[in-house]
């Protein structure tokens, strides 16, 4: 088993992280911490929505439209006149 391992963490490990949150931001201002945590987390949410329909219509776009087909141009050289 590989004990360097990075997971996400566990139980234990997420009560003591948020016992240090406790510590440094005091509970007055933890309400406020998480309410602008959930605000950034939508507006995240959102941009990434947007950004997938976006993606998805440009890729509707592309397979509605035509292919273009180029066909080969002769072009004249000096020796050959």
């Amino acid at each position: 088993m590989n004990t360097l391992a990075i997971g996400m963490p566990g139980g234990s490990e997420l009560l003591v992280i948020l016992f240090i949150i406790l510590l440094l931001f005091g509970s007055k201002k933890l309400p406020e911490l998480s309410r602008s945590l959930g605000k950034s987390l939508g507006e995240f949410k959102k941009g990434k929505e947007d950004l997938e329909r976006e993606i998805r219509s440009v890729e509707e776009d592309l397979k509605k439209s035509p292919e273009i087909k180029e066909e080969p141009v002769a072009v004249k050289t000096g020796s050959e006149e």
